[in-house]
């Protein structure tokens, strides 16, 4: 099995065209085109992580967080992101991140501590706009239901827990092909063809855009496909910042910080006034979430977890809510078992193995 294989598992999971702008998710550093003897998943890359890889026999290290972020003049290794690049490429060890794409999935980073949390009834916090398209297309009477299952079988029709979603409109096509044209129906060059068709609606995510129109003229009997392909501005319940989950029934505050400091192993909770007696609805973001507060508010939640505020902006829930920080590492930590799940559910007799290496720099004293 070639390294590409298992990176084309995780993108396939989580597209790289849904990471946010500023970041650098994908290969690091190395080839991929090479056998892969065992991956290392792991939340950050420094040069122990390589170590442990290099030890454990692993040419991949797969991880959350990206080792480059932003461009390298030189690779002196002045610094510890030049040094872990020179280490990789030293022991022939392929450096991959899948970060904000991993942490905008329905099933990403922040499902999987709703979960953690037992939390029910989950939902996107932000859910992300701009990421669909509606395809139009026009098919013959006798070739809807061959298109229309080659469309779904692409991944088109997909919304929310629904799929196989479409709209069907009967109509009449008219067309008159020229000299050299080759025409499903009809004579080139003969007279004006009128066609009983149907006019066919479904929703195209952006990251099969490429594939799903590649489908539609391939299982498509003419030799000029008609489409239109228009860009919706509506909201994708599959994709987006946060999760918004709920208990059964209200729980007491007190109970809800000792499962949260149990459920996510974080040694200390910095948190606003306890203003609520009890907790129902709980907003979350893995990592840096400050910039979701008022999406939070909206929704009624009785707490926000997420991680990297600042001392100012606690002052932001103005007895409306209860922030509760657990620390950046302690909110991503289990991202690797994603990863785990993914490659294994693949390729189940693969060799993959959870980094051991302690790569958190914050460090507690009680």
């Amino acid at each position: 099995m070639q390294i590409k294989e298992i990176i084309q598992a995780i993108e396939a999971f989580a597209p790289p065209c849904y990471q946010e702008s500023y970041d650098n998710s994908g290969v690091q550093v190395g080839a991929t085109d090479i056998a892969c003897s065992g991956a290392l998943l792991t939340l950050d890359i420094t040069e122990q992580v390589i170590l442990e890889a290099k030890e454990k026999g692993c040419n991949l290290v797969i991880a959350h967080h990206p080792l480059i972020f932003s461009g390298i003049k030189k690779i002196s290794g002045s610094n510890a992101i030049e040094r872990c690049i020179i280490l990789a490429i030293q022991n022939n060890i392929t450096l991959y991140a899948a970060h904000t794409n991993l942490d905008n999935m329905r099933k990403g980073v922040n499902d999987k501590i709703a979960a953690k949390l037992g939390l029910q009834h989950r939902a996107i916090l932000s859910p992300m706009a701009d990421s669909l398209y509606k395809l139009y297309t026009y098919v013959p009477e006798t070739h809807i239901e061959q298109v229309r299952q080659a469309l779904f079988d692409s991944g088109a029709g997909a919304i929310g827990n629904y799929e196989h979603c479409s709209f069907n409109t009967p109509g009449t096509g008219t067309f008159k092909g020229n000299e050299e044209a080759q025409p499903f129906i009809g004579q080139a060059g003969g007279a004006r063809e009128s066609v009983p068709e149907i006019r066919l609606e479904v929703i195209v995510p952006q990251h099969l855009k490429g594939t799903i129109l590649g489908t539609l003229k391939a299982s498509h009997p003419y030799e000029e496909v008609a489409y239109e392909l228009v860009s919706l501005v509506n909201s994708n319940p599959d994709l987006g910042a946060g999760m918004l989950g709920s208990f059964e029934h209200p729980l007491p505050v007190a109970d809800v910080l000792a499962m949260i400091r149990s459920a996510l192993k974080a040694p200390v909770i910095r948190h606003t006034a306890l203003v609520k007696d009890t907790i129902k609805t709980i907003a979350l973001c893995g990592g840096s979430g400050s910039f979701l507060l008022r999406q939070a508010k909206a929704a009624k939640a009785d707490l926000f977890l997420t991680a990297d505020y600042k001392y100012h902006q606690f002052f932001e829930a103005e007895d409306q809510i209860i922030i509760a920080d657990i620390g950046h590492y302690e909110s991503e930590q289990f991202t690797v078992e994603i990863f785990s799940d993914i490659i294994n559910k693949k390729f189940p007799n693969f060799a993959v193995y959870l980094s051991q290496t302690k790569t958190n720099p914050i460090n507690y004293y009680f």
